[in-house]
């Protein structure tokens, strides 16, 4: 370890980190289901599922069969002028799997990206259509949708961590969502008011992720399409987190019976082996495109777009996810999590223990220590990362009950000893 993990972090800059003072991270030299390897024979039973993607946990064999017999024939190529099978079959799929007509896919390489196209097609979609000065996008308060520029523009300022590029982003519109009736009129009332400006809702359908895993009913959600859809605004569904089983059914808006305008996908989307997302449209937004002005176009194409190696993968998750009783894994983990992190609301420091799915977070008040979490959870052989003031669990869907209450245990007793200290 020593001839690679010292010289090569003197080179790395790491994820939301201030390296003037950085905590080591852990050296890992091998993945296996649910577990993490560390360099020095420790293993970390993977709460997090390595930032929600690792669905079917690590180096499941048809994912990895799929990957090696696409590396032996075609691992890229361009994908303008030219296509392939896997991206070409990755298509034709993820439009049978998704509600209604969403059935123009657009590939990309991460979720910022997938909502940046959505964003651009939005906009373009007014422009084509003859009302170019619909150019502005309402967002929800605790939302988050990436860290590029026009992604950050849309995440809330205050909760959010992007205030320092306040001033070099898009102005757009935040709202509250519209959970109760008086929200509802006043989301209602930003609309008509708005609405001849506005080229599109977004929002992250029933679980906010990265801004707190707050959760929001189907109700709120379907309001929130009915609304849109009266006032001639777009719906775009950010489900890069909650696609693929997350929150219990295959895609959050189904639990709604809603179909969005167009929808970002990535993260599981793999199966948490290879980077790759999607933005996909409906029909009608497709067809706002179609012209015999070049202009009219969607311009837009990322150097890795439709990665063939990354469609593999992907297809081979949807085998898994065809083959292999993942929904029902994720009721179970449901009935688990709000089981046995209820005895957190009991705790001093605690606000709010929250449910959905594989989703199960833990609010905290007061001061957080979270380096220090981290450090105790890995002390205890888990992998959980809190952020913000939440500690929450997103595991695998294959892990097993044994493996689950290890985790859920590790929470109560950190959360347990926090409480002590207070």
């Amino acid at each position: 370890m020593s001839d690679w993990l010292t010289p090569g972090l003197d080179h790395i800059w790491l994820p939301y980190t201030q390296m003037a003072n950085a905590p080591m991270p852990l050296p890992v030299v091998a993945t296996e289901g649910v577990r993490i390897r560390l360099a020095d024979g420790r293993e970390l039973i993977d709460g997090i599922s390595s930032w929600w993607t690792a669905c079917h946990g690590y180096k499941h064999p048809r994912i990895r069969a799929a990957v090696e017999r696409q590396l032996a024939t075609l691992p890229h190529v361009m994908f303008a002028g030219l296509v392939h099978e896997p991206a070409a079959r990755l298509a034709q799929r993820l439009a049978a799997l998704l509600p209604g007509d969403l059935d123009r896919v657009f590939f990309t390489e991460s979720g910022s990206v997938a909502v940046e196209v959505a964003l651009k097609m939005a906009i373009q979609y007014w422009r084509n259509t003859g009302r170019p000065e619909k150019q502005r996008i309402v967002y929800f308060r605790h939302a988050y949708h990436g860290d590029t520029f026009a992604t950050m523009a849309l995440c809330d300022p205050e909760e959010g961590m992007h205030a320092l590029f306040a001033g070099s982003m898009p102005d757009q519109m935040m709202a509250e969502l519209p959970s109760d009736e008086a929200m509802r009129r006043a989301f209602d009332l930003l609309l008509e008011t708005h609405g001849e400006r506005l080229a599109a809702v977004i929002i992250e359908p029933l679980v906010q992720g990265a801004g707190g895993m707050k959760m929001h009913d189907a109700q709120t959600l379907a309001y929130v399409a009915e609304a849109c859809a009266r006032h001639e605004v777009l719906l775009i569904a950010d489900e890069i987190m909650t696609g693929f089983g997350r929150s219990g059914r295959m895609f959050a808006c189904e639990e709604a019976n809603v179909v969005p305008d167009i929808i970002c996908l990535s993260k599981a989307l793999t199966g948490g082996t290879l980077p790759l997302a999607a933005t996909v449209a409906r029909r009608h937004v497709f067809d706002a495109f179609l012209s015999d002005d070049p202009s009219a176009a969607l311009m837009h194409g990322p150097t890795y777009m439709a990665n063939a190696l990354a469609c593999a993968a992907a297809n081979a998750s949807l085998d898994v996810f065809e083959n292999e009783p993942r929904l029902a894994q994720v009721a179970a983990i449901e009935v688990q999590l709000r089981e046995e992190l209820a005895p957190c609301r009991q705790l001093a420091g605690v606000a709010e223990v929250r449910v959905k799915g594989a989703i199960g977070a833990v609010e905290l008040t007061g001061n957080i220590d979270v380096d220090a979490l981290r450090r105790r959870f890995a002390e205890l052989g888990v992998w959980v990362r809190p952020f913000g003031k939440v500690v929450y669990l997103m595991p695998p869907f294959i892990i097993s009950a044994e493996d689950l209450a290890t985790l859920t245990a590790a929470v109560c007793k950190v959360l347990t000893e926090r409480a002590q200290q207070l």
